[in-house]
């Protein structure tokens, strides 16, 4: 299997190519074994190297890895069972946002996510994940089912954002994202949500309004994208403004746990999710798992009351007097008389 590596890893790319070509060889013996061995040391602390000093925009990067896990990966290890739910009732499907219910470790679930693709046909297909209207009423015809249930609610949040077009505007893209919200805050069962990759703008704070939110190691999650960001206070995208731009919105998940924008961290194998998926996919389990556990027997009024005293307590504010800088006094100059 063919691997993609980012600017920053190809110091690792050259190594991996040693290796590759040791184990490809026609030489065999204990020098050869040794060499390997030499190198597998020389790449695990090149590779502590690299990531212990990611800077935010390579963190980005990261979260958007055509490699790493998605919303169907996570649904294959988390559920047995699970039956898609497709369309909205209105309108029709969208291929974004899958929704859906099954069966984790022995209780039903109910699961909604962001699709972005793996495959170029994939990713065109799903929009590369931003959701349409269409997507966001599915997640809430979902929602509806599992409160009618009773049964807990999953999402996974992988996105740039909702879908901008005007086709999607014209249909109530901000209408469908607000009902989706307001929905969430008002469920009366318990609800966890895992940032697994991108987390941009409303579209992805519309299925991350939860009783607890996670977050993976080299996710992201802010309300505008570093592009965006840039594209707005510099009216460009240069390479050195998005990644200014990155840093600033303090959207790694170490900067957002720290701000309580998120409940916990969920740690990624050594080069992230999509080095080690198997890895990566077990760590959300047990974090899923674990909140589930927690949140399962919590009574209704209580779940939406610490949801919504959870969000309100969002942000911080410091109120200042306002000091007007007074304007120097003007001496008055006095008219010359008119003279006759």
């Amino acid at each position: 299997m063919s691997v993609t590596y980012l600017d920053f890893e190809r110091p690792l790319a050259a190594l991996d190519a040693r290796v590759a070509a040791l184990k490809g060889g026609s030489a065999r013996g204990p020098a050869v074994t040794r060499a390997l061995r030499r190198l597998a040391v020389a790449r695990r602390r090149l590779e502590r190297e690299v990531y212990d000093s990611l800077s935010a925009w390579e963190r980005v990067q990261l979260a958007r890895h055509v490699d790493r896990p998605q919303t169907l990966d996570y649904i294959g290890r988390l559920c047995r069972d699970f039956f898609e739910l497709r369309g909205d009732r209105v309108t029709a499907d969208d291929p974004a946002i899958v929704a859906g219910i099954g069966v984790c470790h022995g209780h039903p679930l109910a699961v909604v996510g962001h699709q972005r693709g793996h495959g170029t046909a994939e990713r065109v297909h799903r929009n590369f994940g931003m959701a349409s209207p269409e997507g966001y009423r599915k997640a809430l015809r979902a929602f509806r089912l599992a409160e009618r249930l009773g049964m807990p609610v999953l999402t996974l949040v992988d996105t740039q954002g909702a879908y901008p077009g005007v086709g999607a505007e014209e249909r109530g893209q901000a209408e469908a994202i607000a009902r989706t919200m307001r929905a969430m805050t008002e469920l009366r069962v318990p609800i966890v949500s895992v940032v697994i990759g991108e987390g941009g703008s409303g579209g992805a704070l519309a299925l991350a309004v939860a009783d607890r939110v996670l977050m993976m190691q080299y996710a992201c999650y802010s309300v505008i994208s570093p592009e965006g960001c840039a594209a707005i206070l510099h009216r460009e995208r240069a390479p050195e403004h998005v990644a200014r731009a990155a840093d600033a919105l303090k959207l790694t998940a170490g900067d957002l746990l720290h701000a309580g924008a998120v409940d916990a961290l969920v740690a990624e194998p050594a080069g992230g999710a999509h080095r080690n998926p198997r890895r990566a996919l077990e760590a959300v389990e047990r974090a899923v798992v674990q909140a589930l556990a927690e949140l399962r027997h919590v009574a209704p009024r209580v779940l939406r009351r610490r949801r919504y005293e959870k969000f309100r307590r969002l942000g911080a504010h410091v109120e200042t007097r306002a000091v007007v800088p007074r304007s120097p006094r003007r001496r008055s100059i006095a008219k010359p008389k008119a003279v006759r």
